[in-house]
């Protein structure tokens, strides 16, 4: 289940780089200070070349942090915008109901599963029904959003380095 997460995924799955962002400064022979935007204020902005890696322009790599709202504590909430589709599973003894669900600031190709009574539970506004048109405009108003973040993905990947978040 998605929920409030450092830097997207949990575990193997995690991003290990964040980024791009432009080095200010050269500080000694293995220090670097990189210009990080606002949300990342209090992260010190001064880090060993070890922690460095010149920016790869694959997008899947990147995580913008611009277009996220990051918590204090360095943390994001993901927001489900809409269901894309449903699809129950028979197991022995009970049906499971799954919803595909596009999450805001992500891809449609990177909606995931999610179990439908969780959904409901904690995202009920999604399951209300409303006017097909309405809906309509906001699926073709998101695929225009994901397809203008990816287009800023590459375009941003072109100069800096990542931030390694993990060593």
């Amino acid at each position: 289940m998605k929920g409030v997460m450092r830097f997207g995924k949990k575990g193997k799955l995690s991003p290990r780089y964040i980024g791009p962002y432009h080095i200010a400064k050269r500080i000694g022979n293995v220090a670097y200070e990189l210009e990080l935007p606002h949300e990342l204020a209090a992260v010190h902005p001064v880090f060993h070349i070890s922690m460095l890696k010149k920016c790869i322009s694959d997008p899947s790599l990147i995580l913008p942090t611009e277009s996220i709202k990051i918590n204090d504590n360095l943390s994001f909430e993901e927001i489900p915008v809409q269901i894309l589709d449903r699809q129950v599973r028979r197991l022995r003894t009970k049906d499971v109901a799954s919803v595909k669900v596009l999450w805001m600031n992500q891809f449609v190709e990177e909606a995931t599963w999610e179990a439908e009574e969780d959904m409901k539970k904690r995202y009920p506004y999604l399951f209300e029904s409303a006017d097909q048109g309405i809906n309509f405009l906001l699926s073709a108003l998101l695929i225009i959003m994901s397809m203008l973040l990816l287009l800023m993905r590459l375009h941003g990947c072109l100069l800096g380095v990542e931030l390694m978040l993990h060593p």
